[in-house]
């Protein structure tokens, strides 16, 4: 006895029923009844025996509407029996009286509905109840002979309908796999999860680990960060956890933003970028629902990253006279979710870890709860005179150059300037060539120059006129700042 025979009994019951035919709905009926009566014995878990004892009550009510609507269908058949009898005792030899006419005999009709006749109504619903208690319960009535050949058709037709939504499911499952996850927005405002999805870099920022000069250290740690816990889960576990937060501390223009972009390419995690106009809103209240929904979706996507860019912005030091209300709030629910992000306890998987990647110029502005929550914080210096001349030939790559450029003296030259500014440098020597030749020509003749014209290589000269017109643009007392406050708070 099968919990499926069971169920297609049940089917067949009630579609016995539906068709009319009573006596083999009631045979469908009774047999489920006794196999799950059969079945209550067998189960030992009581919430499983309440449940079947609900189905059992549930199956008995729709056995007890059949049997009534059989009842009132005897009711019918037994009126008709005494006009029988009278026709019977009327006398023969009166003629004025005509007699009641005979019934004809009816014969079964070939749809799928079968009218009992007037005659042996008695009988036949005697025998019928009488085989009913007979009959197994798995057997449908013999009076019907085509009940088989119709339960057979209906099962193979139902068989059919199982295969075709099979096939139909398999088809379903294989395009949600190849589909991305959706986070599901049930219980939160559905403006602020599509804001927040929109903030979800879906598309590659195309900046590999060799696009970045120097910073060795600070690519070392993010690797070890990010990567290594997703290629060795078993190791990083217990107090070996990966880091939950990273602070990158240094001057403007050093490379933190384009170790935040590598991070997004390289590393095949969800990230985020998350700046203070994203946990912000007008609405009171809204902006700590903002920063709990954020943790709650980095939580559904991961392994993920939270890259939020000067952060000094959204979580400066709490308890000045100047702070609002509303930022404290939102200072206090950051830091709530982020002790409680993924890979803060020695149980979880690191697979599944959430980790804050953030980045500031002013990292003396930043609360100390959160300075203890960035539990590594790298200092992003300027690039020495072997990554000054890396970034020289990484910009210069796609650039023709002269013969007499020297990429070595100029990275010497460029001592104190940060990566922005030898971007700036190199990109200003690149128009140089461009700007003499076009030079007294109207916009006419401008426009008819070919590429072949326009292709001049850079030359030393023109790095020499870059430098003098592109000034560095931070100063020896900033640096000496960063380096006190390293040298402080640091955590490399």
């Amino acid at each position: 006895m099968s919990l499926v025979m069971i169920s297609e009994n049940v089917k067949l019951a009630r579609e016995y029923a539906l068709l009319g035919n009573y006596d083999s709905a009631m045979v469908y009926y009774q047999g489920v009844l006794d196999q799950m009566n059969k079945y209550l014995y067998s189960v030992r878990d009581t919430y499983l025996q309440q449940k079947w004892q609900q189905v059992w009550q549930e199956i008995s009510v729709e056995a007890k509407h059949v049997k009534d609507i059989m009842k009132t269908l005897e009711s019918f058949k037994l009126d008709s029996t005494p006009l029988k009898a009278s026709q019977q005792e009327l006398p023969a030899h009166d003629a004025e009286v005509w007699s009641l006419p005979v019934p004809a005999e009816r014969r079964p009709s070939p749809g799928p509905r079968k009218r009992q006749s007037a005659q042996c109504s008695d009988c036949r619903g005697h025998n019928n109840r009488i085989s009913a208690s007979v009959r197994g319960p798995h057997r449908p009535s013999s009076r019907n002979p085509s009940d088989k050949g119709k339960a057979v058709r209906s099962r193979e037709k139902k068989d059919q309908q199982n295969k075709g939504k099979e096939e139909k499911n398999k088809s379903t499952s294989e395009i949600s796999e190849s589909e991305p996850k959706k986070f599901d927005s049930t219980g939160y405002d559905k403006d602020l999860v599509e804001a927040l999805e929109r903030d979800i870099i879906s598309q590659n920022p195309n900046i590999r680990w060799d696009d970045i000069a120097d910073l060795v250290e600070a690519k070392k740690l993010l690797k070890e960060a990010v990567v290594l816990p997703m290629w060795m889960p078993e190791f990083f576990k217990g107090i070996r956890r990966p880091w939950k937060g990273v602070l990158m501390v240094g001057p403007p223009g050093t490379g933190k933003t384009l170790l935040a972009k590598a991070v997004a390419t390289e590393c095949k995690t969800t990230f985020f970028n998350v700046s203070s106009s994203t946990l912000t809103s007008k609405y009171r209240g809204e902006s700590e629902k903002l920063v709990r929904l954020l943790f709650e979706m980095a939580r559904f996507y991961a392994p993920t990253t939270i890259f939020i860019d000067e952060i000094d912005s959204i979580c400066s030091r709490r308890g000045t006279s100047e702070e609002h209300e509303a930022s404290r709030r939102v200072k206090a629910e950051l830091l709530v979710q982020m002790d409680g992000v993924g890979g803060a306890t020695e149980n979880d998987d690191p697979s599944k870890m959430v980790m804050v990647l953030a980045a500031t110029n002013f990292p003396w502005d930043i609360d100390e709860a959160l300075r203890r929550r960035l539990e590594k914080r790298i200092y992003i210096p300027l690039p020495s005179a072997k990554g000054r001349e890396e970034l020289l030939r990484i910009n210069l790559r796609e650039l023709e150059l002269a013969d007499d450029v020297d990429l070595a003296n100029i990275a010497e030259k460029m001592e104190g300037y940060s990566g922005a500014d030898i971007t700036n440098v190199c990109r200003d020597a690149s128009l140089m060539a461009m700007r003499r030749r076009i030079e007294g020509l109207t916009p006419e003749e401008i426009r008819n120059l070919s590429r072949d014209e326009m292709h001049m290589p850079t030359t030393m000269e023109d790095f020499e006129i870059a430098l003098k017109k592109v000034s560095k643009s931070v100063s020896a007392a900033d640096i000496e700042k960063y380096e006190k406050w390293i040298d402080e708070f640091g955590s490399c």
